[in-house]
């Protein structure tokens, strides 16, 4: 509010902001991080790089010092890696902290200003209100119906009134505001706070453990003991036989090395990092990780109509006069309308924060010639309160002259006046004329009391109905095309709001809106039984007059149908609901710090659209995690099953692979799967399918079959190449040259064709993700090396392989993976979508 001094306070001067942060520091409270080694400690925790470690000490104690050195490169390669994709998640993890730093809103040089929380000094004066978490401990200058929530300091949950006298007047870090406004001189900041001096943090974002992260790692610990297990006895079969200690160790780590899938816990975590940070770009903030997993299950979507439907731009549009009984446009009018618009503005907070009170405010401004409030201070307040919500305010000039204004719901105001029938037909007809246009109306009275002994509620007073102000808030441009969107996803879309039927109806029938016709009120659902509600909201789409508790028990009848509910959200009374959903919404211009504090996701620009973005993010991570674990899979059966096949048979080259072998192939695994795979787009149909169903548990044999199939071909491809090269070419080091290009073959084959279940080969080669041919060109290059390079060839075993042996091994990886795009005509041609 430029130029807009409150109740004379001027504020802090630029100088004094900077003297006071030079001697008092910022608003933060330190803490010491060193990130690096953070993450270095945490990649010194897996299991394969003391594995690695375990075969580097082995090959260096049996002299064989080339295969170590490779085996030590290999330990800092796979620790670079995991540091490159921690220090990738991290960043994603720290932009987004950054993003969802709260800001407050300062009175400096006469004008209010927003900046950061850190950015506050101590002696400035911070305005606080509804729903806004206060930035730093203060003393209350001006209140309006000020009460507070101290829950995190006091454990006391119900809001403590904050009045400003004397023993009332503090206000500590961290507390939010339940109700009013106030001003408040700033006397401690950062570590000196209340909350800093208990050492406790706003807002932190720590690493969170989501139920599918949970999973991955049970998976992962789960392998790791069969691999233990299968690690001694290999051992010990190879021991009896050989009396090899040396020996029997390295084949018996082989095994372990293959069998571990450490692929997949690093691929979660850069997925989720990069997938917050993605839709952090889009302008949507993720507070909450597992959010990612729920958003491509969300199969219904519950909407707030204010702001989020509409634009949330409230103009006084029409005004009815009750001693006129006419209805004219703002800004129109004779004395009677004037006197409404005055009232309806002393109703209001003398300084407003609702876009309603604005928009009176601003009306009251360019209507009067004389402008009387800088004369009259408020001298009583009752709070809105009621079902339907009213508020009165008492102001009073210094000769005693007094204002008593009261707005709210129509009927609130119409059941503490006194009128006759004819008024309230003339009342009733105005309703049903602004309620047909979508306006958005209050009720405003007025009512005279002598002396200073107020009535305990405002329903006491006795009335005089002053007319009706009716706003206008357009619906959205893109709304439309936004429910389309949703309808397309097969995602159920509910409106719950406290307007009127019908002003939402109108608005409804503006956008096209599936179930307008029908609307049902939140007074109705609660006198429901729970039979009744669970089939109800599956029936209707818009509730109307619905207030908190409605909404929360609306939202948990979806959940009794076996929905996944998204629900926007912005109040402090929409707390409760938000928290309950599985994706509660905020709005990031709008929205209270209580409601943001709760959701999971918050929508930067109040733009719903971006929720599309969002649940298309969600669907994406879930598809291409899901290819990329079982990209994991497949690829592993068969390097465990040709490492432990020969050894268990007895087969004439049982040691066909050593860790040397095993390591380079799941160097070249470790990106595909988390790089290329988390690059990849969103495919086409994805948001066409109706939401996947949100099961709990990812492993589950229906999920992984494919991969198993696939792992199992691939292994009959590599051990029928073994025997054909065993029997004809009748070399250890031919077959284990082809042995080892069909497993390649077949990685990059299995990389192509996995990219999608549904679209063939030839629909996914288009696909925009450069990331993949730069990968698969590394390991063709890689690979051509080892196959050309004599001291490389040599130090893997390998030998140069004729045309014919190489076409062999070539030809059978790939048409190990190949059958698959078989399976896909077949779906496409039965429209049955993966």
């Amino acid at each position: 509010m430029p130029g807009h001094q409150p109740h004379g306070v001027w504020g802090l001067t630029g100088e004094e902001v900077l003297e006071s942060r030079r001697r008092h520091g910022r608003n933060e409270v330190v803490r010491k991080e060193y990130p690096f080694l953070t993450i270095l400690k945490d990649s010194l925790r897996d299991p394969m790089v003391w594995l690695l470690t375990v075969a580097t000490l082995l090959y260096f104690v049996s002299g064989e010092t080339g295969d170590a050195v490779f085996m030590a490169s290999a330990i800092v390669f796979v620790t670079g890696i995991s540091l490159y994709q921690e220090s990738r998640s991290r960043n994603a993890l720290e932009a987004l902290k950054s993003l969802t730093a709260p800001t407050c809103k300062v009175i400096r040089n006469g004008e209010t200003v927003e900046i950061g929380n850190e950015e506050i000094v101590i002696d400035d004066y911070m305005i606080v209100d509804e729903g806004k978490a206060i930035p730093a401990d203060g003393l209350i200058v001006h209140s309006y119906d000020f009460s507070v929530n101290e829950s995190i300091l006091t454990g006391e949950s119900l809001a403590v009134t904050k009045t400003g006298a004397e023993g009332d007047k503090r206000v500590f870090q961290g507390t939010t505001v339940v109700t009013g406004l106030a001003i408040c001189k700033v006397t401690a900041i950062g570590a000196d706070t209340a909350l800093g001096k208990i050492g406790m943090s706003v807002g932190s974002m720590g690493e969170e453990v989501t139920p599918l992260l949970i999973q991955i790692r049970h998976f992962v610990k789960l392998m790791a003991l069969v691999g233990m297990v299968i690690f001694f006895i290999v051992w010990a079969i190879n021991y009896f036989e050989s009396r090899l200690v040396l020996g029997s160790l390295l084949r018996a780590l082989t095994l372990a090395m293959s069998i571990l899938p450490e692929e997949i816990p690093v691929a979660f975590t850069t997925f989720m990092a990069l997938g917050t940070w993605r839709l952090m770009k889009l302008g949507v903030i993720v507070r909450n990780i597992k959010t990612v997993e729920t958003l491509g299950s969300a199969s219904v979507i519950c909407l707030d109509k204010t702001g989020t439907i509409t634009e949330n731009r409230m103009a006084l549009a029409r005004v009815f006069a009750l001693s006129s009984e006419k209805i004219s446009d703002a800004g129109t009018g004779g004395t009677e309308e004037l006197n409404l618009i005055r009232m309806a503005m002393w109703a209001s907070e003398p300084i407003p924060f609702d876009p309603m009170e604005t928009a009176l405010h601003d009306a009251y401004s360019k209507m009067t010639a004389a402008d009387e409030r800088q004369n009259f201070r408020l001298i009583h307040e009752y709070p809105l309160s009621g079902r339907p919500p009213m508020m009165t305010h008492i102001f009073e000039n210094t000769s005693g002259q007094r204002i008593i204004a009261a707005k709210g719901a129509p009927e609130a105001i119409l059941a503490v006046c006194q009128l006759s029938e004819r008024e309230r037909t003339s009342i009733q007809s105005a309703l049903k004329n602004f309620s047909e246009q979508g306006f958005r109306v209050l009720a405003v009275a007025g009512a005279d009391f002598e002396g200073n002994d107020f009535p305990v509620h405002q329903q006491q007073f006795i009335f005089r109905f002053t007319g009706l102000v009716a706003f206008y808030d357009p619906p959205k441009r893109n709304i439309k095309s936004v429910f389309n969107d949703f309808y397309r996803a097969g995602i159920a879309v509910k409106i719950l709001t406290g307007d009127h039927a019908e002003t939402t109806a109108t608005i409804a029938r503006l956008i096209d809106f599936r179930g307008a016709e029908r609307t049902i009120d939140g007074q109705a659902v609660m006198e429901m039984s729970d039979e009744e509600i669970n089939r109800k909201v599956l029936e209707f789409n818009i509730f109307t007059r619905v207030y908190p508790d409605a909404k929360l028990r609306i939202l948990n009848a979806l959940k009794a149908n076996d929905l996944i509910v998204a629900m926007t959200g912005d109040g402090v009374n929409d707390g409760p609901a938000l928290k309950a959903a599985h994706i509660g919404i905020a709005m990031g211009k709008r929205g209270s710090e209580i409601a943001k504090q709760v959701s999971s996701l918050i929508l930067t620009d109040d733009d719903l659209s971006k929720m599309v973005d969002a649940v298309a993010m969600g669907r994406k991570i879930y598809s291409n995690l899901k290819k990329a674990i079982q990209y994991i899979i497949s690829i592993h059966i068969p390097i465990i099953l040709t490492v432990f096949v020969p050894l268990a048979l007895g087969w004439v080259y049982p040691a066909i692979f050593s860790p040397v072998h095993v390591i380079f192939l799941e160097l070249i695994m470790g990106p595909t799967c988390s790089i290329i795979y988390e690059n990849e787009p969103i495919e086409e149909n994805l948001m066409r399918q109706k939401p996947r169903p949100f099961t709990t548990t990812f492993f589950h044999f229906h999920e992984l079959n494919i991969s198993i199939i696939q792992g199992v071909a691939i292994t009959v491809a590599t051990l029928a190449v073994y025997q054909l090269a065993a029997v004809y070419f009748n070399t250890e080091a031919t077959t284990r040259t082809m042995v080892f290009i069909t497993l390649i073959s077949a990685n990059i084959f299995l990389t192509l064709v996995n990219r999608s279940f549904f679209y063939s080969i030839f629909t996914t080669l288009r696909y925009r993700n450069h990331l993949i041919f730069l990968i698969i060109g590394i390991t063709i290059a890689l690979t051509l090396s080892i196959l050309f390079i004599p001291p490389v060839m040599e130090f893997f075993q390998f030998t140069r392989l004729t045309t014919l042996q190489a076409a062999i091994a070539v030809l059978s990886g790939s048409i190990s993976v190949l059958w698959f795009e078989l399976l896909k005509v077949y779906k496409r041609l039965g429209k049955k979508n993966p």
